[in-house]
C-alpha cells in the first residue's frame, strides 16, 4: 500500500469512498460534481497553482499491486478565510446567591470561529474491508494518518502554526445522533443529513445566521445529548488515538452538529514533525528487514509525495538502503532523498 496525491482520473473511486463513509462524513459528501470539484482544487494545490493559504492536499491510499483505492485523507492548508468555520466552545458559567448561601456552575456553549487561519488534517476515511486486527490492516490506518505529518513536515513553510482535526460525534444504532437532536434540529428547520450535506458542500453561511448568539445552557440538553460532548464515533476511536499519540489535545472545542471533539496542536510540537528526517537513498536488490511496519518513508517532492512503509531504517552512514520494491513504490532513484518516519517514538 502507498500514499499518494489524488489524481483527476480517481473521481469514480473517491466516490465509491464517498458512499461508504455514510452519514456524519462531513468533508467527504456523496455527491459527484462536489467531489469533481475537489480533486481539482487539490490537483491544482499540488501543482502550487493556487495561493498558498487556500490549498487542499488531498491524498488517496492505493494498491500498489492493482491501484484499488483503499482510503483516503487530507489537509487543509488554513480554513475559515473563504468559507466561515464554526465550532462550539465550551465554557462555564457561575451563579451565585449570598442570601441563600448557594453556588452553581452551568456549561454553557458558545458559537466560535477562533480556529479560523489554522490547518486542518481532515477526510480521513479507510475502507471497512481495509480495517480490522491483522497487523497488515492496523498499517493502513497508520500510514493515512502518519503520512501528512511527513507531508507537513517536508513543506512546512506552507502551513500556519496550528493544526486541528475534527473527530467525528456519537450515533446511535439508527444512526441518529443525539446532540443534534437536542439542539440542532431547534434551529434549523431540516434534519442532521441535509444539515451535514450543506455544510460538506461548503454552504456554512446559514449557521451564523440561526444559531443564536447566546451561550447555550447544556443544562436544558437531553442527559443522551450531553454524554456526547466531546466524544467520538465508535469508527473514530482509532483515528482519535493516533492524533492524540501525536500529541494533539482536546481543548474544549466540538462540532455544531455532532458534538464530536476538535483536537489541536502546534504543528512544531507534533511528534512526527519534529522526529522524522531526510536521509539519502541507495538501493540495493536484496536488503533484509529490521522490523516490521515500524519505519515510514515519504518522498521530498510535492507533486510527485508518496508514501509507503519500509523495513529498516538508517544504516551507520546515515543512508536508507531501498529495496527495489520499496524504492518502485515511493518512485526513488538512488541518490534521492526521503523523509524517514520511525513510528515507533510515536506509538
Amino acid at each position: 500500500m502507498r500514499i499518494r496525491p489524488i489524481a483527476r482520473d480517481d473521481l469514480d473511486g473517491l466516490q465509491t469512498l464517498a458512499q461508504q463513509a455514510g452519514v456524519g462524513f462531513t468533508s467527504l459528501p456523496d455527491n459527484r460534481e462536489f467531489l469533481a470539484g475537489k480533486i481539482e482544487s487539490a490537483a491544482r494545490a499540488f501543482e502550487e497553482r493556487t495561493p498558498v493559504d487556500d490549498r487542499l492536499y488531498f491524498f488517496v491510499l492505493e494498491d500498489d499491486a492493482t491501484g484499488e483505492l483503499a482510503g483516503c485523507c487530507a489537509i487543509e492548508g488554513q480554513v475559515g478565510r473563504e468559507v466561515p468555520f464554526y465550532h462550539y466552545r465550551l465554557g462555564t458559567l457561575a451563579h451565585s446567591s449570598i442570601q441563600l448561601d448557594l453556588h452553581r456552575t452551568v456549561d454553557t456553549l458558545f458559537l466560535s470561529s477562533d480556529h479560523t487561519g489554522d490547518a486542518e488534517v481532515c477526510s480521513l476515511f479507510l475502507r471497512p474491508e481495509f480495517r480490522g486486527e491483522a497487523n497488515k490492516h492496523l498499517r493502513n490506518g497508520a500510514l493515512l494518518s502518519k503520512a501528512r505529518w511527513l507531508f507537513i513536515a517536508q513543506f512546512r513553510d506552507r502551513f500556519p502554526d496550528k493544526v486541528l482535526a475534527e473527530m467525528r460525534g456519537v450515533f446511535d444504532e439508527e444512526n441518529r445522533s443525539p446532540f443534534w437532536e437536542s439542539l440542532g434540529k431547534h434551529f434549523f428547520p431540516m434534519d442532521f443529513n441535509e444539515a451535514d450535506r450543506l455544510t460538506g458542500l461548503g454552504q456554512k453561511s446559514f449557521i451564523g445566521e440561526l444559531m443564536p448568539k447566546f451561550p447555550i445552557y447544556t443544562t436544558f440538553m437531553s442527559a443522551e445529548a450531553r454524554a456526547c460532548i466531546g466524544q467520538v464515533h465508535r469508527h473514530t476511536r482509532p483515528a482519535l488515538e493516533m492524533l492524540k499519540k501525536e500529541g494533539l489535545r482536546w481543548e474544549g472545542y466540538i462540532d455544531i452538529f455532532d458534538g464530536g471533539p476538535t483536537v489541536e496542536a502546534y504543528i512544531d510540537d507534533v511528534r512526527a514533525v519534529r522526529t522524522s528526517h531526510v536521509y539519502p537513498v541507495e538501493i540495493a536488490r536484496h536488503a533484509a528487514p529490521q522490523s516490521i511496519s515500524r519505519w515510514l518513508a515519504a518522498t521530498t517532492g510535492i507533486n510527485a509525495f508518496r508514501a509507503a512503509w519500509v523495513g529498516r531504517g538508517p544504516d551507520e552512514n546515515g543512508t536508507l538502503v531501498l529495496t527495489e520494491e520499496e524504492a518502485r513504490r515511493l518512485e526513488v532513484s538512488a541518490g534521492q532523498s526521503v523523509r524517514l518516519l520511525d513510528t515507533k517514538e510515536t506509538s
